[in-house]
């Protein structure tokens, strides 16, 4: 069982910064990936980036060139630049074990004004 807890959300202006952070705790050695999703009012769950044990990244093509995934040790982390109001949404951490479980965080809300 691995156990995420997400920080770093908030409220920022168009334009600002946010540095998310996903620490895992539990049987974290069974972690084969870790990414972020989000979720706005009345839109399904996405996915905006994920980074693998290998440290291969992918992301969604909305937040290319603005966000950036890592991860050291058990935290996963997302550096938000240069935010537009369109990525106000819940931000999930989500991790996928070797045996294809998946976890995930409570979630923590990021809203960015106009």
């Amino acid at each position: 069982q691995v156990q995420l807890v997400e920080s770093g959300g908030g409220l920022v202006q168009a334009g600002g910064s946010l540095r998310l952070s996903c620490a895992a705790s539990g049987s974290t050695f069974s972690i084969n990936a870790m990414g972020w999703y989000r979720q706005a009012p009345g839109k399904q769950r996405e996915l905006v980036a994920a980074i693998t044990r290998g440290g291969s990244t992918n992301y969604a093509d909305s937040v290319k060139g603005r966000f950036t995934i890592s991860r050291d040790k058990n935290t996963v982390y997302l550096q938000m630049n240069s935010l537009k109001p369109e990525d106000t949404a819940v931000y999930y951490c989500n991790t996928e074990s070797l045996t294809r479980v998946r976890y995930w965080g409570r979630g923590t809300q990021v809203t960015v004004s106009s």
